[in-house]
């Protein structure tokens, strides 16, 4: 089946990667955009899961204050180069996870730090396991794959602290 440019650029422009993925992906999908997208993912998170033992140094600090200023999060999301950390992908990656703990208060970032007894989301849910905030339908471990997968690096949400007024010691 012979591909059209403009449905690689469609492709590319949906997803990011390079056009010869997009080429490869569409191929493998008889020309079906969506198809070929899922192509895309799945092996953007085959390869993430290859760069899970890789180290990640660089990233940066994101700040989130709610409307109000009555609640805010500092959160350190971290990757392998500057470069990566400089995207806007990643940079709005960051931005979203500060928004999500603002927003749901996880006791940890997977499960095995000691959370909090008080002020916790009921259910504590860890942050990588609770449904996104923007996206129900995923959760915030889904979405640092997808940046990852993007982004071509490993992505790690190192920790994060959450300030509400009128909480605390």
């Amino acid at each position: 089946m012979e591909i059209s440019a403009d449905r690689v650029k469609a492709l590319r422009e949906r997803s990011g990667a390079g056009v010869m993925d997009c080429k490869r992906a569409l191929e493998e999908a008889g020309g079906d955009l969506d198809r070929a997208a899922e192509v895309l993912r799945e092996r953007g998170l085959d390869q993430a899961a290859k760069r899970a033992g890789r180290e990640t140094s660089e990233g940066l600090i994101e700040a989130y204050v709610h409307t109000g200023g009555r609640i805010g999060a500092l959160v350190e999301v971290n990757c392998e180069t500057d470069f990566v950390a400089r995207t806007v992908e990643f940079q709005t990656l960051a931005r979203d996870v500060a928004m999500q703990v603002a927003a749901m208060n996880p006791p940890s970032v997977h499960g095995e730090d000691r959370p909090s007894t008080d002020g916790h989301a009921p259910d504590g849910v860890p942050l990588m396991a609770q449904p996104f905030i923007k996206d129900t339908s995923r959760t915030v471990a889904d979405i640092v794959a997808e940046v990852a997968a993007k982004t071509g690096e490993h992505i790690v949400v190192r920790r994060f602290v959450r300030y509400e007024l009128g909480l605390g010691e």
